[in-house]
C-alpha cells in the first residue's frame, strides 16, 4: 500500500472510531467500534490499488452515515428496545450493520 493510501486509510479509521463514540447509547457505541475494528482488520492485507480505492470510498460513505445516524440514538436511560427498533428501521435504508459485508 502506498504511503498516501496508508495515511488516508488510517485517517478514515480514526475518524470512524471517533464519530462512533458519539453514539449516546452504549450498545450502539460498542457495536459500531467493534464492527469498524473488525472490518479494518479483515482488509488489512489488501494490496490491489483498485480494491483499496473501492474500500476507501465505501468507508467514506459509511463515515458520513455514522455522522448522520448518531443523531437518531436515544439518550442513556431511554428504553433500549425502542431505540434499537428505530435504529434497525433506519439502518435498513442507510447503514446495513447486520450484514456481514458491512464496511469494506
Amino acid at each position: 500500500m502506498a504511503a498516501s493510501s496508508r495515511a488516508q486509510v488510517l485517517d478514515l479509521y480514526r475518524a470512524m472510531l471517533r464519530e462512533s463514540k458519539h453514539f449516546s447509547a452504549y450498545n450502539y457505541r460498542t457495536y459500531a467500534v467493534r464492527r469498524i475494528r473488525d472490518a479494518f482488520r479483515e482488509n488489512k492485507n489488501v494490496e490491489d490499488p483498485v480494491e483499496i480505492q473501492i474500500l476507501v470510498s465505501k468507508a467514506k460513505r459509511d463515515l458520513e452515515i455514522i455522522r448522520r445516524q448518531h443523531r437518531f440514538c436515544l439518550p442513556e436511560g431511554a428504553h433500549w428496545a425502542l431505540a434499537f427498533h428505530a435504529w434497525l428501521h433506519i439502518s435498513k435504508y442507510t447503514w446495513n450493520l447486520v450484514q456481514p459485508n458491512f464496511i469494506f
